[in-house]
C-alpha cells in the first residue's frame, strides 16, 4: 500500500500532527514491539533518575517549547 503525501506541502505543525496521529495508531496495535534502542534509552534514563541526575519539565510546557523551536 502506498500513500502519496506531499510532505513538502505540509506546514511543520501539520507534520507534527501527522507524526502524533501515526504514533497513536501504531502504539494502539497490541502486536507492536518497540525496537531495542528504545529500551536502551529508557534504561539509561531510569539510571539517571536513580542517580538523581535527571531533570524534569512539565509535559505541556515541554511540548510548547518544542513547537516553538520547530516553527
Amino acid at each position: 500500500m502506498s500513500n502519496n503525501i506531499a510532505l513538502d506541502k505540509l506546514t511543520k505543525q501539520e507534520k507534527l500532527q501527522l507524526m502524533e496521529d501515526l504514533w497513536q495508531d501504531i502504539s494502539a496495535d497490541s502486536d507492536y514491539s518497540p525496537p531495542q534502542w528504545h529500551k536502551n534509552i529508557l534504561d539509561e534514563r531510569a539510571q539517571a533518575i536513580s542517580k538523581g541526575d535527571a531533570k524534569f519539565s512539565d509535559w505541556n510546557k515541554a511540548k510548547e517549547e518544542i513547537r516553538k523551536r520547530v516553527t
